[in-house]
């Protein structure tokens, strides 16, 4: 993933790109973009809940006061079924982890929402839980779920283990040339 400029297109692109921005002067950074071949290939969103004035209406709000809040990921549908969602998670991970201070992502999961090519503000609940987050606040269509980043450092430090042990199993040997041996000494001087 890298940085770049989305162009924010559709209903309300004005409204999100002055929101985008009063986050990042008030705030930080509160999104990432990945990039395919150079091409937008999704996106995510997040914040403070005090910069989502819309999460109180959720029926399992408030967000915990040591969480951030998941607005939003989306993966365009070419794109869908790549890991680029969970991908766009873990760069959020990794940013909140370096600021500190924040102990969880949080989400409002959708139990209804399709499970590929969604394109609605929620995440489907099912694709929360297979990303690691587990439900803080059960409900009928709305679960309030919440991934801590504290399981995020073991099980980044985990992937990191499995993944120098599988490094070292798969690394090839260095094979040594054998030494030729003079004609004469083979046995075999050319008759």
């Amino acid at each position: 993933m890298r940085r770049g400029r989305v162009a924010l297109t559709g209903q309300g692109a004005d409204e999100k790109e002055s929101w985008v921005s009063s986050v990042l002067l008030e705030w930080g950074s509160c999104g990432r973009v990945a990039y395919v071949d150079g091409e937008p290939a999704g996106y995510v969103l997040y914040a403070p809940p005090t910069f989502v004035p819309g999460a109180d209406s959720f029926p399992t709000s408030p967000v915990s006061e040591d969480a951030v809040l998941l607005m939003t990921t989306m993966v365009y549908p070419e794109y869908a079924g790549a890991g680029l969602g969970r991908m766009l998670l873990q760069a959020v991970a990794k940013d909140l982890l370096k600021r500190g201070g924040i102990r969880a992502i949080e989400a409002f999961g959708d139990v209804k929402a399709p499970r590929e090519g969604y394109g609605g503000c929620l995440m489907p609940a099912d694709f929360l839980l297979r990303v690691g987050f587990k439900t803080q606040r059960p409900h009928m269509r709305y679960p309030r779920m919440r991934l801590d980043l504290s399981s995020v450092l073991t099980w980044r430090e985990e992937v990191e283990h499995a993944l120098e042990k599988l490094m070292g199993a798969v690394r090839p040997r260095t094979v040594r040339p054998r030494p030729v041996r003079p004609a004469a000494d083979r046995g075999d001087l050319g008759h």
